[in-house]
């Protein structure tokens, strides 16, 4: 798949001693903030008011983020926002949020809102991981998705995988008992790190009922990428493992 579909996993990794000391921070993805095209910047001037949200440090409440209530589906990293948009549009009754750090892909995602005119959808554009902790109430999100985050395929890099046993553990203390973590990635190696990875994380289940995968969910839109990578003959992994406990 392109480069271009890579979503950025926008979350600041920590690594700690056995006895809780922090001993550094690595970000697992690449800011590229980029140059807003005029689209993209009359889009954040004009729909930011009701639908970005500005990081504080002050837990959401979703009720009153959307007006009324509804499953809450949150997306880390979308990209330019196009499947995000889609899935928004396809279930009107359900309330999606994304996070991406990337200005220009939060300019698009807010272009192509507004142009379905969407109720339903919110976007922040700030580090993943800071969002978790400080504005996301434990035991409130119906789904966390992550689709194609960068694979960092050289394995001196692998340590910047956004999929690692302090993210998954973050991600399950912000799902409700039976929420899904729904992933997905066309990088074989990473999909089997992932599984490996969500098997060693206490308080999940993974949803698979033939092997470690699920076939494509209806619900996650088929990228023109992903098209041309089935064309190609590329694999895509989708992964849905539940809270538990």
């Amino acid at each position: 798949m392109s480069q271009e579909s890579r979503t950025n996993a926008d979350v600041t990794l920590t690594e700690y001693t056995e006895d809780g000391k922090l001993v550094r921070k690595i970000r697992s993805f690449v800011r590229r903030e980029g140059r807003l095209t005029k689209g993209q910047q009359q889009a954040l001037e004009n729909n930011w008011s009701n639908m970005g949200i500005d990081f504080n440090k002050q837990p959401l409440n979703w009720t009153e983020v959307y007006g009324r209530e509804g499953h809450v589906v949150l997306e880390i990293g979308f990209g330019m926002g196009a499947s995000l948009v889609e899935m928004a549009k396809n279930a009107p009754e359900k309330n999606f949020i994304g996070i991406e750090v990337h200005s220009p892909g939060v300019g698009a995602c807010l272009m192509a809102a507004e142009a379905e005119d969407l109720t339903n959808l919110r976007v922040m554009c700030h580090d993943a991981v800071e969002v978790f902790e400080h504005m996301i109430p434990d035991g409130s999100l119906d789904t966390v998705q992550l689709f194609f985050p960068d694979p960092w395929h050289k394995a001196r890099h692998h340590k910047r995988r956004i999929v690692q046993p302090a993210f998954v553990e973050m991600v399950r203390k912000k799902l409700k008992i039976g929420g899904i973590f729904h992933m997905a990635t066309d990088w074989e190696n990473y999909a089997e790190h992932m599984v490996d990875v969500m098997k060693a994380a206490p308080g999940y289940e993974n949803t698979a009922q033939d092997g470690d995968y699920i076939p494509r969910p209806e619900e996650r839109p088929l990228t023109k990428f992903e098209a041309r990578g089935h064309r190609l003959g590329h694999g895509v992994w989708d992964m849905k493992f539940a809270r538990t406990e």
